[in-house]
């Protein structure tokens, strides 16, 4: 008797060819580990944008109309679908965007985002009773602002997709969404995937370069913007917003701080030290870019530090065996490079690394560590957004506070000790959107999350994120 026919499960060579499937001009991608070819994005116009708009704007009264209930019911199967293609999405992501399968990589990506969504679906907000005297009775309730644009990073372009789109989505919107030129691919495949499920129109996608984003910023039919990005691109974008008076939500750069207090235990703290700074190879907005650590522990907490970044694999991401791999494009290696050698030449003693291939075909810049460094250095000031951590000798936690506040900007911050009120007590000093305690750059999907100062405005996440993509509407009566 023969066997059956196996049923082969649906590959990301199947997903990727559903995503390329289109006529018109495009351009490669490449595996930023290895510099290979894996596959071609559309270089949409400004034309085709203003079809996508269209077609989103003609979708969204039928989409708002469907009510809450309904709306939550087909984004919890949008998940289940990210769910289904969950392998496929996560090999797209790794081959383009650098990041390993495993650890809190691209298999980690795909799961938050799917698991996002079903937050954003799930989350209730209830009509707000906002005064009730007897004789006036006024209550607020949120109705659909029409279309979002939602313009993504290349760092966590699937999970930050869904960070805008989910809740945009829930309260009644249509969105357009415009993925980074570095990473398109990765949502492209995943919006492919959420649409299998969704009306036509609902979630439209555009992909190209700066143009496209200035003029999806700028479109009077959008009514709000939610961006996460550089702070230049941002203030680009509340300029380009300014005329049609768009709401945004923006979180931007960040160059977070972390105090390590004389009380701690270096090597109870040093694995969370070290993901809070090098999760995602170091591209993370809200990564822990700079330490302070009190003299009477700074060998011990350095000596730590080089113990487990020494210990954590960097290389090609399809590689399962991989927690590291390369910066996703040449100009963040060479941003990294500039600013190592910059704390090399000023002195500054390299712990770790600091001495990349600069011939090799990946991105690949490897985990360095630097002590020693006078925080005036520009591997402190500046953001570098990939695998170097500087670490800076302070004397006392005043002394500490206030460097950790001389900057600009304002996304995140930790302080580390064993005594947690004390820890409380220093954290409400420091000048940022979130302060971690004994950990860094967590999140969860129902505690509101934006930056301070130059690091944009608006909340993401939970009850504060839906309002955020809703306009407020005050009925008295």
């Amino acid at each position: 008797m023969d066997s059956p026919t196996p049923v082969l499960e649906p590959t990301h060579d199947d997903l990727l060819a559903e995503i390329q499937s289109f006529d018109g001009e495009r351009r490669e991608i490449l595996d930023p580990a290895t510099g290979e070819v894996i596959g071609h994005a559309p270089v949409h116009s400004v034309d085709d944008l203003e079809a996508a708009v269209s077609r989103a704007k003609a979708a969204q009264p039928a989409w708002a109309a469907l009510g809450h209930e309904r709306r939550s019911e087909l984004l919890m199967q949008a998940a289940d679908a990210i769910d289904a293609e969950g392998e496929a999405l996560a090999r797209i992501l790794s081959r383009e965007q650098g990041k390993p399968l495993n650890g809190p990589n691209a298999r980690f990506e795909v799961g938050g985002a799917s698991g996002w969504l079903r937050a954003a679906a799930a989350t209730r907000l209830e009509t707000e009773v906002v005064f009730d005297d007897g004789q006036v009775h006024a209550e607020m309730t949120y109705r659909p602002i029409g279309v979002v644009g939602a313009i993504g990073p290349w760092n966590w372009p699937q999970m930050i997709t869904v960070w805008q789109v989910g809740p945009a989505l829930r309260m009644g919107n249509t969105v357009v969404v415009k993925p980074s030129e570095y990473t398109p691919l990765s949502v492209l495949a995943l919006v492919a995937v959420i649409n299998r499920v969704l009306p036509e129109g609902v979630v439209e996608i555009v992909s190209g370069g700066r143009e496209i984003g200035a003029a999806l910023s700028s479109h009077p039919a959008v009514g709000k913007v939610m961006f996460t990005g550089s702070t230049a691109t941002g203030k680009a974008i509340i300029r380009s917003s300014a005329d049609t008076v768009k709401r945004l939500t923006l979180e931007l750069g960040g160059n977070d701080a972390g105090i390590v207090l004389p009380d701690v235990d270096p090597k109870a703290i040093a694995e969370g030290l070290f993901w809070g700074a090098f999760i995602n190879t170091g591209q993370t907005c809200a990564a822990l870019k700079r330490l302070y650590v009190h003299d009477s522990v700074y060998d011990a907490v350095c000596e730590a530090l080089v113990d487990v970044a020494a210990a954590m694999p960097m290389g090609v991401g399809l590689d399962e065996g991989n927690v590291l791999g390369p910066l996703q494009n040449r100009q963040q290696f060479d941003i990294v490079d500039r600013l190592v050698e910059s704390a090399k030449a000023s002195g500054a003693r390299v712990l770790l690394g600091g001495e990349p291939d600069r011939e090799q075909p990946g991105h690949f810049y490897p985990t360095t560590l630097v002590a020693d460094i006078d925080d005036a250095n520009p591997l402190v000031q500046e953001e570098q957004f990939g695998p170097a951590l500087p670490i800076v000798r302070y004397h006392d936690v005043d002394e500490a506070i206030a460097l950790a506040n001389d900057v600009e900007v304002g996304l995140g911050a930790s302080v580390w000790g064993a005594d947690r009120d004390e820890a409380r007590r220093v954290a409400a000093r420091i000048e940022a959107g979130t302060v971690w305690i004994n950990s860094h750059g967590t999140i969860h999907p129902m505690v509101p999350f934006g930056g301070a100062k130059q690091s944009g405005y608006g909340l993401e996440f939970g009850v504060e994120g839906l309002k955020a993509l809703g306009l407020p509407q005050v009925i008295n009566g």
